[in-house]
């Protein structure tokens, strides 16, 4: 599903060079579900953003569904991106003047879907997960897991090769982290390949696979297949 080869990424403030990744080595296979953990800081963001094809690594290699991505150009990353990744964030980003229906329906725009393909599409989401009666409801009528649970649907409303959230229960109580979680699992178990960062080790103890980081290093990781 996706791999790298000695990753790096260096940031530059005028002459100031910070070395925010160093020689990073993953596979992950289609239909993982893996956790990023570390504190503040260890690369987990950024790491996310380069396997997601938002940001670019200094040198080495990111390969994703059997593609090299390293010398691919804007347009033909954005092509890859569009249907095949899905994201979640911490905050839900969702817009303020659209109904839940309408945030969830923005990215089957790119797709070309016909209207009618958008509808039975959303409505499907909107009832598997129980949320069809919050379909004409806004962001601000929503609680924060009704926002982030509408940010899951917009995210995986494609149903994408690959999920990636970073730190997606970071502003709610464990009871409405449960309830995310166990969407994850879920869509995990329906063949979604997951990669989720978190700091909290509660989390990513409810993964099969953890990969620690530390100072922009992978320091631990538990696949068997290593």
């Amino acid at each position: 599903m996706i791999r790298t080869q000695n990753i790096v990424r260096i940031f530059y403030t005028g002459e100031v060079a910070k070395t925010a990744l160093s020689n990073i080595n993953i596979n992950i296979k289609k239909g993982e579900y893996v956790s990023l953990t570390g504190p503040s800081g260890c690369g987990k963001t950024t790491l996310l953003s380069i396997l997601g094809l938002i940001d670019k690594q200094t040198s080495g290699e990111l390969f994703f569904l059997d593609i090299n991505i390293s010398k691919k150009k804007e347009h033909q990353r954005a092509k890859l991106r569009r249907g095949n990744i899905g994201y979640v964030f911490k905050d839900a980003f969702l817009l303020d003047e659209l109904t839940v229906f309408e945030n969830i329906e923005l990215p089957l725009f790119y797709m070309r879907y016909k209207r009618k393909e958008r509808i039975n599409i959303i409505e499907d989401a909107l009832l598997k997960h129980k949320m069809i009666h919050l379909r004409n409801k806004y962001p601000v009528q929503l609680n924060e897991e009704q926002q982030q649970m509408t940010a899951i649907l917009r995210a995986t409303v494609t149903n994408p090769s690959l999920l990636l959230a970073d730190e997606p229960t970071g502003r709610l109580d464990s009871k409405e982290r449960d309830n995310i979680l166990k969407t994850f699992s879920t869509l995990n178990e329906e063949g979604m390949t997951i990669i989720l960062a978190t700091h909290s080790p509660y989390i990513s103890d409810q993964t099969p696979r953890t990969i620690r980081m530390f100072d922009g290093h992978v320091v631990t990781d538990n696949n068997i297949t290593l």
